[in-house]
């Protein structure tokens, strides 16, 4: 290893490059300590999530179509439906009959979340057993 001590002509040049090795030294540590800190982090409950599925949907006569609109507005087929009471007894009557018909619920977009559970919560109070939500199929090729 060899030094250069003292100027034997006089030329003193200035070093104009930077010294990285320290910087790649902070930045292999940052990395190691990045790589050991997520998997502790990403922890969570282990849980089975729900397949998307794309079933045809086998419109029946005595099905029932209950629409909300984007201002909260609950139709039962194309008839407006004044209030939650009004659609929860008329849940019951149709609750009765076997088989008992599907309900099924086509809520706008921009819809609340609110509005799509009130209907929700009627169905359960009539005793309504199987919900449906009607959706927009998926684009073809994306």
């Amino acid at each position: 290893m060899g030094m250069n001590v003292g100027s034997s002509g006089g030329d003193d040049e200035v070093v104009s490059t930077i010294n990285t090795t320290p910087l790649v030294d902070v930045m292999l540590v940052l990395l190691i300590i990045f790589l050991i800190t997520v998997p502790v982090v990403t922890q969570s409950v282990g849980v089975t999530l729900p397949k998307e599925t794309n079933v045809i949907r086998v419109t029946k006569p005595e099905n029932i179509e209950i629409a909300v609109t984007k201002d909260g507005d609950i139709y039962w087929g194309v008839q407006l439906v004044p209030d939650t009471e009004t659609l929860v007894t008329r849940l019951k009557k149709v609750a009765v009959l076997n088989p008992q018909p599907e309900v099924h619920i086509r809520g706008d977009e921009k819809s609340r979340y609110e509005n799509v559970g009130k209907v929700m919560v009627a169905c359960q109070r009539a005793g309504i057993m199987s919900i449906k939500f009607v959706t927009e199929p998926p684009a073809r090729g994306g």
